[in-house]
């Protein structure tokens, strides 16, 4: 227990406290439960030791354990959080959920949560999750008591503030539509915004690349084969055989994107018999945040239903998977799909690429591109690469970098 502890104190002690994500404003802190996922990767550790940083400041009693710690695997986290309450314990900080070692048939992590929820009604719990735990069929139903929240990858606005960059609030999409010249304007005063677009596309997605660029897209696929050989199956019932053909769809997905699926192709060349199977593990895929998929309809059991576009979930899985062939449109393509889907419902409409929250036609191209293809529909908008700033419907690109 006082390892623990010590473990603790130290890494809240030392967590950066200079750049704090988008979403740590956004979320009520006072909530009993409350549950944040994202794709591996993205910040979520560091989020949450900066907020027990604040707390602790504060005075408050405040305890971050991860749930990979080598003392859960002989102790229950329920027997923890009740030393902890007894000793004026105030913020349990839980980490790694999806790895906690269960002790007794039955008795998972979400069902020790819940249990501590109902016993312990002056302890708010903060837990942390890879995206995979959409997933997760717990013993524990938390959809009552938790508030959810989830943290994506940097915006591009995110990631010049964290370089030093450039210091600028978030946009609403209707103020990017709405105001984009005078908003590009004011950056573009500030900062030299393309080739840092450019950088960013490459190599900015994941805050570690902070750890050095040269090992990023080495650090990218370490990732994404724990994601595939230790997270998803930690949730399903993938075992390893299941892991390989997840590889090896993830690689026939990255070979071609944006891939217009020919379901019947890929189960042929996966050697799996019902194509429902394989729309199973698209799903797996898009949860664990590797890919995004697009489909006409936003509504029903999308599970189950073929999509008709499938992305990379970002612009440096692009660059780190097949940095030889990489298509120009499509990588435009997927940084504004990646971006749009944060906080906004995307669906593919009959003309443009992506339509936004039912209403807004979106169109991708570069400098050349015309309204051809959006002539007689309304709120249509052109977003346009490689230029600073835009006129009429046309949009700079980079600027819808800047919703988050």
């Amino acid at each position: 227990m006082e390892q623990l502890i010590e473990t603790a104190n130290r890494l809240i002690q030392l967590v950066d406290k200079k750049f704090v994500r988008a979403l740590y404003a956004t979320i009520n802190w006072k909530s009993r439960l409350i549950e944040i996922k994202g794709a591996r990767g993205v910040g979520k550790t560091t989020l949450m030791l900066q907020k027990a940083y604040e707390l602790q400041n504060q005075g408050a009693q405040v305890l971050y354990v991860s749930l990979d710690n080598a003392y859960f695997f002989r102790h229950k986290l329920v027997e923890l959080a009740d030393w902890y309450y007894k000793n004026g314990g105030k913020y349990l900080f839980i980490d790694e959920v999806h790895k906690y070692p269960q002790k007794e048939k039955g008795l998972d992590w979400s069902l020790e949560i819940k249990n501590i929820y109902d016993s312990y009604p002056n302890l708010i719990q903060i837990y942390s999750g890879s995206s995979i735990l959409q997933l997760y069929k717990g013993s524990g139903d938390l959809s009552r008591r938790k508030v959810g929240y989830h943290l994506p990858g940097l915006s591009f606005r995110e990631y010049l503030r964290l370089n030093g960059t450039l210091n600028f609030e978030a946009q609403s999409f209707e103020d990017v539509i709405e105001n984009h010249n005078h908003l590009a304007m004011e950056i573009v005063e500030q900062v030299k915004v393309i080739p840092q677009f450019y950088e960013y596309i490459k190599g900015g997605y994941y805050p570690f690349y902070t750890e050095g660029i040269e090992y990023y897209y080495q650090r990218l696929n370490e990732v994404t084969n724990v994601i595939l050989e230790t997270d998803i199956p930690s949730v399903t019932d993938v075992n390893f055989e299941t892991s390989l053909r997840l590889k090896r769809l993830l690689v026939l997905l990255t070979s071609s994107v944006p891939y217009a699926p020919n379901l019947t192709k890929l189960s042929e060349q996966l050697f799996i018999a019902d194509y429902r199977t394989l729309l199973k593990y698209l799903n797996y895929l898009e949860k664990a945040g590797l890919i995004n998929t697009l489909s006409a309809n936003a509504s029903g059991n999308q599970i189950m239903n073929k999509p008709d576009k499938i992305y990379l979930d970002n612009s440096n899985l692009m660059h780190a998977f097949s940095e030889n062939n990489i298509n120009k449109g499509t990588l435009r393509e997927t940084f504004l799909f990646n971006q749009l889907k944060a906080n906004h419902v995307i669906t593919y409409p009959k003309n443009g690429d992506f339509l936004v929250d039912g209403k807004y036609t979106l169109e991708v191209g570069g400098k050349n591109k015309t309204n051809k293809q959006l002539i007689d529909i309304d709120n249509a908008f052109i977003a346009m690469d490689d230029i600073e700033t835009g006129f009429g419907n046309r949009i700079p690109l980079w600027l819808f970098g800047f919703l988050y």
